[in-house]
């Protein structure tokens, strides 16, 4: 395999995220005495950061890889909701697609910090359905960018904060359908069952057992077939790509299926490695349809990005290094 002609190809791809974006805020600081008013420590901050969330970090991970990224989310018209629109602008992700409503708030997670321990976290956020008006906007603008840009794939970020509906969700992948463009989804309990016909559908193993209400105990080849079978009767879906945590991933593509083992990594931090295994997985299959190929990079993005503290991109070149050095 010519990984360097591969990951070249990235550039050559445009690709659409819609679902739950969210601004990630981190206060850090000191504790050095109790409050006398409760029994909580005071935190005296000494510094303030923000990231990029949600929907936002599967965005982010595809422009790391190289590929022309447009979002498509519905948020707030407040001071994180500008703060989140500038911090993906600023990392060239397209936002002309994203929508602005005073019916909402932006999800702001908002973590206290005191010596790498977190001490609070406070979320800000609108988490009911999108109303009708809106959804009809949202869709509106996907099924627009889907035939004037021609993307290779359409990525569902689910979080369940109301953006994706079972009507979003079914009427976007119609539009995909009729005009061929790849799905995937990193999907969440709520609409677990409302992505019927996606290409790619990736669950981790608890979201599965969730919402097949199994109690597996052996995880092998078969175990997880099976699986993939109860998923395609409802779904009617092309590929199951599963994460098993530390045990690696598995997928199947028809009667093609094989579990793909996690590789070791000193690990520091697991938030937003689903975000960076679906940006991955979706833009290789784009790239190669080799679904074997598709789960084993996949793979190694993930067990990277746990090496960083917090939620991060994955890095292009020591991914590309990782696959020289592991996919011989």
């Amino acid at each position: 395999m010519d990984f360097d002609q591969l990951f070249s190809n990235f550039s050559n791809y445009k690709v659409g995220v819609v679902g739950d974006v969210m601004l990630d805020t981190y206060w850090w600081g000191h504790v050095e005495r109790i409050s006398p008013e409760a029994p909580v420590p005071v935190v005296s901050l000494d510094k303030r950061e923000t990231r990029i969330g949600g929907a936002g970090n599967v965005a982010l991970n595809l422009v790391s890889l190289g590929a022309a990224t447009s979002i498509f989310s519905v948020i707030g018209e407040d001071e994180a909701g500008k703060t989140l629109n500038n911090l993906m602008f600023e990392q060239g992700i397209n936002t002309s697609y994203v929508i602005c409503s005073n019916t909402r708030k932006t999800t702001d997670k908002i973590r206290v910090i005191s010596r790498h321990q977190h001490m609070m976290r406070l979320d800000a956020e609108t988490t009911t359905d999108l109303q009708h008006s809106i959804e009809d906007a949202l869709i509106g603008r996907v099924t627009d960018y889907i035939i004037n840009e021609k993307p290779a794939v359409i990525i569902f970020e689910d979080y369940n904060k109301g953006v994706l509906t079972q009507r979003v969700i079914a009427e976007i992948i119609s539009v995909c359908r009729q005009h061929k463009v790849i799905t995937a989804v990193d999907p969440k309990r709520k609409n677990f069952f409302s992505y019927k016909g996606v290409t790619i559908f990736k669950p981790n193993l608890k979201e599965v057992k969730d919402g097949l209400n199994l109690l597996v105990d052996e995880l092998d080849i078969a175990s997880l077939m099976k699986i993939h079978q109860l998923l395609k009767d409802q779904l009617d879906h092309e590929i199951s790509f599963i994460t098993l945590s530390e045990k690696g991933v598995f997928f199947q593509k028809e009667n093609e299926a094989a579990i793909i083992p996690s590789h070791f990594r000193r690990i520091a931090d697991v938030s937003g490695a689903g975000d960076t295994v679906i940006a991955v997985a979706a833009l290789l299959y784009a790239n190669s349809a080799d679904v074997k190929l598709m789960a084993e990079i996949a793979n190694i993005a993930g067990g990277l990005v746990c090496e960083e503290v917090g939620t991060a991109a994955i890095n292009k070149e020591k991914l590309l290094h990782e696959c020289r050095l592991l996919l011989k």
